[in-house]
């Protein structure tokens, strides 16, 4: 399986399937020293906060293109 022909927001949800060839290895490695460095309350408080930020901004309209 080439690394450069897999959607890997597809095809890896239940877990990588390119292994040692994956493209994203440095990412697994920098989203498992997060989750074991970081307590779930933590986690909480960063979401909250963005759901915060997020909230606070100004709305972004979209303008449909066909128009």
């Amino acid at each position: 399986m080439n690394p450069t022909e897999v959607n890997c927001v597809e095809t890896c949800v239940n877990g990588c399937v390119l292994g040692d060839e994956c493209p994203n290895k440095e990412y697994q490695e920098q989203a498992a020293k997060f989750i074991q460095e970081t307590s779930l309350d933590r986690m909480l408080e960063i979401a909250e906060e963005a759901l915060r930020k997020k909230h606070m901004a100004p709305p972004q309209w979209v303008y449909p293109e066909d128009l």
